[in-house]
């Protein structure tokens, strides 16, 4: 019985996190982000500055995983930061495909 439990708690903790989505208030706080914090070094309409452009034009040869594990764990060796202890895997999924999308367009 203990171990039935358990996993019927795992599978609502997974179901729980999956579910969960975004809200338009964290989705606006996350457009700011990128178009300022990201800005800051891709250049405020995100068309290249000290790093490369994130245009969804620059971006569409990168896949979403390049991409998400630059945002998650940075680029040693560049200025690029990791964001991992400050976003969740789903917000940095929302990031990216923000990026590829033609709401990000300068």
């Amino acid at each position: 019985m203990p171990r039935t439990l358990f996993f019927i708690g795992l599978c609502a903790l997974a179901v729980s996190a999956t579910a969960e989505a975004l809200t338009p208030a964290r989705q606006a706080e996350l457009r700011s982000l990128v178009h300022q914090d990201c800005g800051s070094c891709h250049g405020m309409r995100l068309t290249g500055g000290l790093g490369p452009a994130l245009t969804p034009q620059a971006l569409q040869d990168k896949s979403h995983e390049f991409l998400f594990a630059t945002i998650r764990d940075g680029r040693p060796g560049t200025p690029m930061p990791p964001w991992r202890p400050l976003l969740t895997r789903q917000e940095i999924d929302w990031i990216v495909d923000y990026l590829k999308s033609a709401g990000a367009a300068p």
